[in-house]
């Protein structure tokens, strides 16, 4: 492997994560501090390419919406793949499949379990005077920055290690990742993308029909929604519009809409 990656630079690559959300927006979300964060190493692996620097430094602009303190592991992980100059399809596909887990898992361990319950405790003995509160709250909330780290040394080496066997079943990894990711995508669609109409339908002096309950939902839940984003694609990659001129789109129609009582 000519571009040398040492364990110190994947070190400097957990730091650099922490800088994830640097850049946070609503077009891309993390994607420019996760670009800025692989660059130097990008820069090192196609040092002599940059053709092969131009197409990884494109994949990694685009949407990416992860965990912060899990976002290391992915990082190593598509370091180790770029260095083996594996398929740029099955690098993306990877990429795409993974970032919607990691955030779950990460929500999951760190907002929802580990941080809560540790701030309760420590609320506790701060209700009580104890400086040990605070200090041991802080201390685990380093523990986790750290930890960052080992997450992405981790990711690194296991990626390293199965570098043969995605090689020999790229296809159908490939594959797979995209289905995986296309599934997470749909997902994402439903969580981000939100369309309510409030308009409703008398049927007699009684009895109304609202729109959204008794028809939208009911035929097909979150049809809006996804009518919507596929719709914006289509202005994206087919009609090349701008995405801040469809942002501000949206804004008005959406004002337009409110306006009028229909969301």
């Amino acid at each position: 492997m000519g571009s040398e990656i040492s364990k110190k630079d994947i070190t400097r690559l957990g730091f650099r994560s922490s800088l994830l959300q640097a850049s946070f927006n609503y077009e891309r979300m993390q994607a420019g501090g996760f670009t800025w964060a692989m660059l130097p190493l990008l820069k090192k692996i196609y040092k002599d390419d940059k053709a092969g620097l131009s197409a990884a430094m494109k994949d990694n602009l685009e949407f990416i919406n992860t965990h912060p303190n899990l976002v290391g592991f992915l990082m190593g992980l598509l370091i180790s793949m770029e260095e083996n100059k594996e398929d740029r399809s099955t690098i993306k596909g990877l990429k795409v499949a993974l970032f919607g887990p990691i955030a779950g898992i990460g929500d999951a361990i760190f907002w929802f379990t580990l941080l809560p319950i540790m701030a309760g405790i420590c609320s506790s003995f701060a209700s009580q005077g104890n400086l040990l509160g605070p200090i041991l709250f802080f201390a685990v909330y380093l523990g986790v920055f750290f930890l960052r780290v080992g997450w992405t040394h981790i990711g690194y080496t296991l990626g390293v290690k199965a570098i043969d066997k995605v090689r020999e079943n790229s296809q159908m990894i490939a594959r797979s990742a995209t289905i995986l990711g296309i599934t997470v995508i749909g997902g994402l669609i439903a969580s981000y993308v939100h369309i309510n109409v409030i308009t409703t339908f008398p049927i007699d002096a009684t009895h109304k029909v609202a729109l959204q309950q008794d028809f939208f939902d009911k035929v097909f839940p979150n049809i809006l929604p996804l009518g919507y984003t596929l719709l914006m694609y289509y202005f994206l990659r087919v009609k090349k519009s701008h995405p801040v001129l469809l942002i501000g789109v949206t804004f008005i129609l959406a004002i337009l809409a409110s306006a009028l009582g229909i969301l």
